[in-house]
């Protein structure tokens, strides 16, 4: 099994030289061996090619820094297509369909789902739909308690 205490900062450090950062790292064993499994993020959206031109770029770096004969499996991945967004950095998200979890209910709603319309500092305003009605929403950033990315159906 793959000690991370010693790569984790290295592979911190190569996944910023290449715009992503590093959400998880973890090394464990399944019924087909060792897995190193990394899990990366970025604020633009992920897709599979990114993930194999990550996982190689990674895997370069790995197998200079893993000396042992102990095989393993590197398992890249990200957050997927409803990740958690960071609230400092809900300004990079506008235009974006979000799920916002709220400390205080607006009309009733602790959830709302919508359009990332417009963000300042004290307030964000969301479109959703409520039936046919398209409606908007001025939400105090103080009441957000989280978000995530979510897919619009």
């Amino acid at each position: 099994m793959v000690d991370v205490n010693l790569i984790k900062e290295g592979i911190k450090k190569k996944l910023e030289d290449i715009s992503y950062s590093l959400y998880s790292i973890k090394s464990f064993n399944d019924k087909s061996g060792s897995v190193l499994e990394i899990i990366v993020d970025r604020d633009e959206n992920i897709d599979l090619d990114d993930i194999v031109e990550v996982s190689n770029y990674l895997s370069e770096y790995l197998d200079e820094v893993i000396t042992d004969d102990n095989p393993y499996t590197l398992d890249v991945s990200s957050l997927g297509a409803e990740k958690p967004i960071d609230l400092e950095k809900l300004d990079k998200y506008q235009g974006k369909y979000v799920n916002l979890h709220l400390s205080h209910p607006y009309k009733g709603e602790n959830i709302i789902e919508g359009d990332l319309k417009e963000v300042t500092s004290d307030y964000v305003v969301l479109t959703y739909r409520i039936k046919t009605r398209i409606v908007e929403a001025k939400i105090e950033r103080k009441d957000i308690d989280k978000a995530r990315l979510a897919i619009k159906f």
